[in-house]
């Protein structure tokens, strides 16, 4: 891994609140993805299923985790089974985990090879009533692929139907999404990895760059700080292809006189970063782009102090809506006739600013979180207002990530990134 290692105690503490949200008598089982074929014999690159690295820090592919607070043997309340590691696999495919690293990164003591694992768990399973299995039950889940995770279920219906069983994703989904100091050092690392990338590209952007080259300087620098790679699909998006939400071509030439939207965030130790940015590629904003530009940012500044504990995530966005709605007017993009007989299900400020406001945060981009239940705390939400201006040629999004404080407004996590568009200027043109 690039990562220095986490300290394990922020692993000990995660299980330690699963456990104590289980029924008695249960048991809970975690698998690792799988390492994802291309083609031939090519893969993709290995990326760790989020929970069972939540609960243990375990990075690596077939590896297990099981949970057992009641077992009768106290080594089997918490077990790693995980891949043999020997010579010959350090030589061809790098070092595993050896059962002593298992514990130095997990702080788990009880480590099985996987051919242990039939044996183990028929032994534990006469011991338990209940078994938790993991199911993707994220609200943006779409997920076409059967994951190890399926498939460790389907096996464990087939060979004990006899076990009630029970859900760990709404455990997870509220555990997850209030997150431990350790976790937000950790996403402040890959924000600040983040801010160095955006300052080198404000040094490199001018006219007639291609997007894909913006794309290469931030993760020039992402490497360099010991991010694996872009936390998320990254957006370089100038002149109109900003008006696409989801533009990931990132191939044309940025024209003198344009604008540039860059959604890019770093990841660091599978922690998340999530910034937009709206940039000029001559180095300077036009009069129109500038009044825009301001007003996206005056909307994410207000919605920004509305993210405390209590505040209900559907009642802010329509809230947000309403500051929306009121720069919209000041630019003349829709009149006062246009919010009277607007449609309560799409109303006017939707022409030009269709999506969400803020989302969950941490180890997933678009983190677990029940969107149903108040803020809290120390969760971790986005905060990304835009306006889109096809007929203008032009988009912009601006976007931080920010801690819920108990009291007060919230913490940004990207207070040192330049947003300013004075500043943005100012830098461009140093």
């Amino acid at each position: 891994m690039k990562y220095f290692q986490i300290d394990k105690s922020l692993f000990e503490t995660n299980r330690a609140k699963f456990k104590a949200k289980m029924q008695p008598h249960s048991l809970a089982v975690f698998n690792s993805n799988d390492i994802y074929p291309i083609s031939a014999d090519s893969t993709m690159p290995f990326e760790q299923h989020r929970d069972i690295f939540y609960l243990s820090g375990v990075d690596q592919e077939e590896s297990i985790l099981v949970l057992f607070p009641d077992c009768p043997k106290e080594k089997h309340r918490e077990i790693l089974f995980l891949k043999e590691t020997n010579e010959h696999i350090a030589i061809w495919e790098g070092e595993k985990l050896t059962k002593e690293k298992a514990f130095e990164t997990s702080g788990i003591k009880t480590v099985y090879w996987l051919q242990d694992l039939e044996k183990v768990m028929f032994e534990i399973l006469t011991q338990c009533d209940t078994v938790y299995i993991n199911t993707n039950e994220h609200y943006r889940a779409n997920v076409e692929t059967e994951t190890r995770e399926d498939r460790f279920t389907k096996w464990l219906k087939n060979k004990y139907p006899a076990h009630a069983v029970a859900k760990s994703n709404p455990i997870l989904q509220r555990l997850r999404s209030v997150k431990e100091p350790i976790e937000i050092d950790l996403i402040q690392k890959a924000c600040d990895i983040t801010e160095k990338g955006f300052r080198r590209v404000l040094g490199f952007v001018k006219p007639d760059v291609w997007e894909f080259e913006i794309e290469a300087e931030f993760m020039h620098d992402f490497l360099r700080h010991r991010s694996k790679k872009f936390a998320y699909t990254p957006i370089i998006a100038s002149g109109n292809n900003a008006n696409v939400l989801h533009y990931i071509e990132n191939n044309q030439q940025c024209k003198a006189g344009d604008l540039i939207l860059m959604d890019v965030g770093a990841e660091y130790a599978n922690y998340s970063s999530d910034m937009t940015r709206s940039v000029p590629v001559s180095g300077r904003f036009s009069e129109r782009q500038k009044a825009v530009y301001n007003a996206v940012l005056r909307v994410k500044n207000e919605a920004t102090k509305m993210l405390v504990p209590g505040t209900d995530w559907a009642e802010y966005h329509v809230e947000v809506g309403k500051i929306m709605t009121n720069e919209l007017l000041s630019l003349g993009l829709i009149d006062k006739a246009d919010v009277q007989n607007e449609n309560p299900e799409w109303p006017a400020y939707k022409k030009y600013f269709m999506h969400g406001t803020s989302h969950h945060m941490g180890l997933d981009t678009h983190d677990y979180g029940i969107l149903t239940e108040p803020m809290r705390a120390n969760m971790v939400f986005t905060v990304e207002p835009g306006i889109y201006i096809p007929d203008e040629g032009f988009g912009i999004r601006l976007e931080d990530d920010v801690v819920i404080q108990k009291a007060g407004e919230p913490f940004n996590l990207m207070r040192n990134i330049p947003i300013e568009a004075d500043e943005i200027e100012d830098i461009m043109n140093a």
